[in-house]
């Protein structure tokens, strides 16, 4: 899943910058070779964009009569009485003020005149959790919505049909139109997600923020975190104390690591949670354990603790699973992490456990699983829980290649016929750590190379046979982090795959393009800029001319 052989640690995004053809916030202002070679330049930014032509695609695009510009006069109206919609205003006052050098201050809705309208309405159940509308014309802009979750969407879109030059932190010149019409939008699929590992090269809370808000912008809507692995154990526990004292003291490479405290932790939480996302907490088992096992040597089968582990091989550590006292381990790890976890979720690997027999995989998984549920949460596995028997709601990820054998594919289907809900994330599609092409320093190629066109170019509803459309609740992009220790590695690899796979689980099949996209694409290159966003000039993208 992760890799097949060991990697040596690629390390510098300077080396990167030099050779990928990259840009680079506003250092990217000298241009690279790649950019040189791309086809088809895409133009300046229109002063109004075309309603609509932002990523990911609204559903519904309605163009009519003249923009609404946002001036000094500008003020934000919500309604009082409700505290989300108080911080969604808050929230959208925080974003524009910066780049505007405009006051924009919040008020009562009957206050805002020819200004910014949140709107939360009942009644309007057609738009779900996550749909909203906005209509723009010259006396005003509303944002309407059922639930708040829906007007913070909205303010997504509300902020990509802007300038890009509003994403700056110091004052710009404007104009700050919106084009007229009216967006109808709601979401393909109701989980949309994007997984970060800090197991194998530990971030801090501040670059997990930071990662938050990028997905915000593209209306992602779950954050799934691995928190353990071979490498180390990221998140406090305090009747195991040494997983995170001993097992998490080092990373891929030797460095110090880290871990989350659980005020940490819940601070990631509560980000997340401003930001409309749902937090997904990952403790793989019975595989990718040696962090564990390195902690504490009655978890091993002999009794013996490995030493800790800085290497990127997979597959060589298991919990014991005979032993009673691994699930007490279990049930302590499960216990306080789903205290902390206000989420639905709990992920519990299952992948790559080629050190555990399958007679001792299947009476894990049959005595982990109910531990989850213990505890009000329900179980996430990694595809190769269908090998044994998924609990009741379970969720399986699908992280199989186009290649994977018919047999296994069929496997999952089945699981999926009988109920069990599927998240796909096939790797050599949505594997954001997989190198674009074989001149890539950073990351891995074992499923493959995965250029922007691939990584958006699949059907989620057709992509596994057999499987039933209504079985897939949406797709994730995963970042495995072997070869990436900072946030500019983070950015390169993520930028510009990321909002293709957003736009996969936002936007309808029916509006599923390559050609079309990558016009819009090509047009988020001054937003990375503006934003600071390390990005990958792909050639198969007609970005602007720097």
């Amino acid at each position: 899943m992760r890799q097949r052989m060991t990697i040596p640690r690629l390390i510098g995004s300077l080396l990167l910058f030099a050779t990928a053809g990259v840009g680079c916030g506003e250092a990217a202002a000298d241009g690279d070779g790649t950019d040189a070679k791309a086809p088809g330049r895409a133009s300046a930014e229109p002063e109004v964009r075309p309603l609509g032509r932002i990523v990911p695609v609204p559903a519904s695009v309605t163009p009519e009569g003249e923009p609404y510009t946002l001036t000094a006069a500008t003020r934000i109206g919500i309604d009082k009485t409700s505290g989300e919609s108080r911080d969604l205003g808050r929230y959208l006052a925080g974003l524009l003020r910066p780049a505007t050098g405009f006051p924009l201050p919040v008020v009562d809705d009957r206050a805002a005149g020819r200004g910014i309208r949140l709107r939360l309405d009942p009644d309007e159940t057609d738009l779900g959790d996550e749909g909203y509308r906005l209509t723009s014309a010259p006396e005003g802009l509303t944002l309407t919505a059922r639930e708040p979750a829906g007007l913070f969407r909205g303010v997504q879109t509300l902020r990509q049909q802007l300038p890009s030059a509003v994403e700056r932190k110091s004052v710009q010149p404007g104009p700050w139109k919106i084009a007229g019409g009216t967006v109808t939008d709601t979401p393909r699929y109701a989980y949309r997600g994007a997984m970060l590992d800090v197991a194998r090269h530990f971030f801090t809370v501040d670059e997990v923020k930071r990662y938050i808000d990028q997905l915000a912008l593209y209306k992602v809507n779950t954050l799934h975190l691995h928190l353990s692995d071979d490498q180390g154990w990221r998140i406090a526990v305090d009747s195991w104390p040494r997983l995170t004292t001993y097992g998490g003291s080092t990373e891929v490479g030797g460095g110090p690591g880290g871990f989350y405290t659980k005020a940490q932790y819940r601070e990631i939480v509560e980000y997340a949670a401003s930001r409309y996302q749902e937090v997904i907490p990952e403790i793989d088992m019975p595989g990718h354990t040696n962090a564990a096992l390195a902690s504490y040597a009655d978890l091993t089968c002999d009794g013996v603790a490995p030493p800790l582990y800085t290497g990127t091989k997979v597959g060589f550590s298991s919990l014991c699973a005979p032993k009673q006292i691994t699930y007490d381990f279990a049930d302590d790890v499960i216990r306080e992490i789903a205290a902390l976890t206000p989420g639905r979720y709990l992920h519990i690997g299952g992948d790559e456990a080629h050190s555990t027999s399958h007679e001792d995989y299947a009476a894990f998984m049959d005595r982990v699983q109910p531990i989850v549920a213990k505890y009000g949460k329900t179980v996430v596995g990694w595809h190769q829980l269908t090998g044994a028997t998924p609990a009741e709601g379970a969720l399986v990820q699908y992280w199989g290649l186009d290649r994977t054998p018919a047999e296994e594919k069929e496997r999952v289907a089945a699981a999926a016929r009988n109920g069990t809900g599927l998240i796909l994330s096939p790797a050599d599609r949505t594997y954001l750590d997989m190198k674009y092409t074989k001149d890539t320093p950073l990351g891995l190629a074992w499923a493959g190379y995965v250029e922007v066109r691939r990584s958006y170019d699949w059907n989620p509803s057709t992509y596994l046979p057999g499987a039933p459309a209504d079985s897939v609740r949406g797709v994730e992009a995963p970042l495995w982090t072997e070869t990436l220790a900072s946030t500019g590695d983070l950015d390169v690899m993520a930028f510009p795959r990321l909002p293709g796979v957003a736009e996969l689980g936002w936007s309808p099949a029916s509006t599923h393009d390559w050609n079309t996209y990558k016009e819009r694409l090509a047009e988020q290159a001054p937003r990375f800029d503006a934003l600071g966003i390390t990005y990958y000039r792909s050639p198969q993208v007609p970005w602007p001319a720097e």
